[in-house]
């Protein structure tokens, strides 16, 4: 990313939770995170999302990480994916990726800094969307100027692949079929009023429009869009759209306004389940900055012109598209909103959430018990405490109805994990699920891995 010093004047968004009823956004809570590239595969969303290290003050970013939902609204922390350190040429700068499918395998493009302190895209490939995800060519794909930032990739229906990225301008060039390889020389799209806007506010010959960075290529019923961060800083979300991938590309407007505390933002938009989402960044969590993002979500409408519904950031998704079937193994960090808890991951068991003071909580949406209801508890956890630590399980609110509680084992720490278990109150139907740290400790209550119900 090219960075022009600047006072900004930020307004930190404060997410209010009116009793907790819909609330939704950022939908990860447990880690900072940014960039997000969302894809669908096989009935399931994979969000792929750069990360910002805690109390950061610059894009200090060292990996990329995952998380998948069935849901919309209950999302599962699958830990880092890919980091600069997997490319033998990578130094540093785990900005914006993507990751899209071909023939069943995975390719995540991805910029980082090399050894020379030049920037590059680099292409990573996998078996499956969860990794491990390796490099083909051992030098990058795209290593054309300092510009080399923030790629989007994109298969059109006829099987001709595309890269697109670039900060100022945005630059393209068809993939060969191996997805590894570039076919032809690289372009550059006009930079041009008509095609993204009149920059207002500030006078940049080398930006006379409001194309920024983070291009998103999308397609709907035949006409392409590209979204963008556009400028100036703080960055809004713009759109133009064109009858060919490779345009010409025409302005059509504000997508989302500047807002939400982060003088960035980036696009991402993807159909699932019948309904069309975008996805982008704020700074909405405790913490939060310019430095510290936290990703959220939309759902996003068109009107009969092809013209999208500008959107303003909300507390989120309202319902879910699927119930959770809590009768089946389910993994502590499969989360929809959270307090006072951090996702971690070893060796030993993965992904797995700590509760890091009393009070913490988990909340999971949308639990149907069915007609039968539930009568006993399982759980894999964990702590470093030797006194009473537990954890309550609730419906509906932090402090509703107590279902049973669960005595946490001192076990040493998060390489050791005990099984639990409880007699649970029966409860039927669809559900809020809250589980609740309980304990004196100073800081890091306990570990927790995952849960599950048996039914009466």
């Amino acid at each position: 990313m090219e960075f022009r010093y600047k006072k900004i004047t930020t307004f930190i968004l404060f997410i209010v939770h009116c009793g907790l009823a819909s609330a939704q956004n950022p939908i990860i809570q447990t880690s900072y995170t940014a960039d997000p590239a969302p894809m669908v595969y096989h009935d399931k969303l994979y969000l792929y999302t750069s990360h910002d290290e805690d109390e950061s003050t610059w894009f200090t970013m060292n990996d990329w990480r995952l998380y998948t939902t069935e849901d919309m609204v209950n999302w599962t922390d699958h830990g880092a994916v890919l980091s600069y350190t997997d490319f033998s040429w990578g130094k540093m700068n785990a900005w914006a990726p993507q990751c899209i499918e071909r023939d069943g395998k995975f390719y995540m493009y991805v910029p980082v800094t090399d050894r020379d302190n030049k920037n590059g895209i680099g292409v990573a490939v996998a078996d499956s969307p969860y990794g491990p995800f390796i490099d083909p060519l051992g030098k990058p794909l795209i290593s054309n100027s300092m510009a080399d930032i923030d790629p989007t990739a994109f298969v059109d229906d006829d099987g001709q692949a595309y890269l697109m990225w670039g900060n100022p301008v945005c630059y393209y060039v068809k993939l060969n079929e191996d997805m590894i390889s570039i076919q032809g020389e690289i372009e550059q799209f006009p930079n041009t009023v008509e095609s993204f806007g009149k920059r207002e506010g500030e006078e940049n010959p080398r930006r006379p429009t409001t194309y920024e960075e983070g291009p998103w290529l999308y397609k709907r019923n035949g006409l392409y869009y590209m979204f963008f961060a556009a400028g100036p800083l703080p960055e809004h979300i713009g759109y133009a759209t064109a009858n060919s991938v490779t345009g010409p590309w025409k302005y059509r407007g504000v997508v989302m306004p500047t807002e939400g505390g982060a003088f960035t933002n980036h696009p991402g938009v993807v159909d699932f389940r019948g309904n069309t989402y975008f996805f982008y960044h704020n700074a909405a969590l405790p913490g939060g900055s310019g430095f510290t993002r936290s990703v959220a979500v939309e759902k996003a409408e068109f009107e009969k012109d092809g013209s999208i519904v500008q959107m303003k950031m909300t507390d989120g998704i309202e319902k879910g598209v699927k119930n959770l079937n809590p009768y089946i193994k389910t993994e502590a960090e499969t989360i929809a909103w959270s307090e006072g808890v951090k996702s971690m991951e070893n060796d030993v068991v993965g992904v797995f959430i700590i509760a890091m003071q009393n009070n913490a909580y988990i909340r999971v949406r949308d639990v149907d018990f069915r007609e039968t209801g539930p009568s006993e508890f399982m759980a894999r956890a964990g702590t470093v405490h030797n006194g009473k630590i537990r954890m309550e399980i609730r419906v509906d609110s932090p402090d509703g109805k107590l279902l049973g509680t669960v005595d946490v084992p001192l076990t040493g720490g998060d390489d050791r994990w005990e099984l639990v278990s409880t007699h649970v109150e029966n409860i039927k139907g669809v559900h809020d699920v809250y589980f609740v740290f309980k304990g004196e400790a100073s800081s890091k209550i306990l570990y927790f891995d995952y849960w599950k119900f048996s039914e009466k």
